[in-house]
């Protein structure tokens, strides 16, 4: 079982792995992969949205809502509080 501060961390870890910064986007559904049944409890997938959500609102992850879908990337402008999420994972 994750923490919520550990689902944090590996979505984070995920879209800097990628290289998803500012312009470079991926789903939002895309976060959710990676993850298993075990790592977010009974809740699933709903928990990492919601993490995911949480990210979005302390401004760390940025959101582009298209036609497809909601597209996600990390905030350039909060490096520093993205370092200090891959330096506690």
């Amino acid at each position: 079982m994750l923490t919520d501060e550990e689902i944090k961390g590996r979505i984070i870890r995920k879209l800097y792995r990628r290289g998803n910064w500012g312009a470079s986007h991926t789903s939002f559904e895309n976060l959710k992969k990676g993850f298993t049944q075990r790592d977010a409890e009974k809740q699933g997938s709903k928990k990492v949205d919601k993490m995911g959500e949480s990210l979005i609102k302390e401004n760390l992850i940025l959101s582009k809502p298209t036609g497809y879908g909601l597209e996600v990337s990390l905030n350039p402008k909060m490096i520093e509080k993205i370092q200090e999420y891959l330096e506690e994972e």
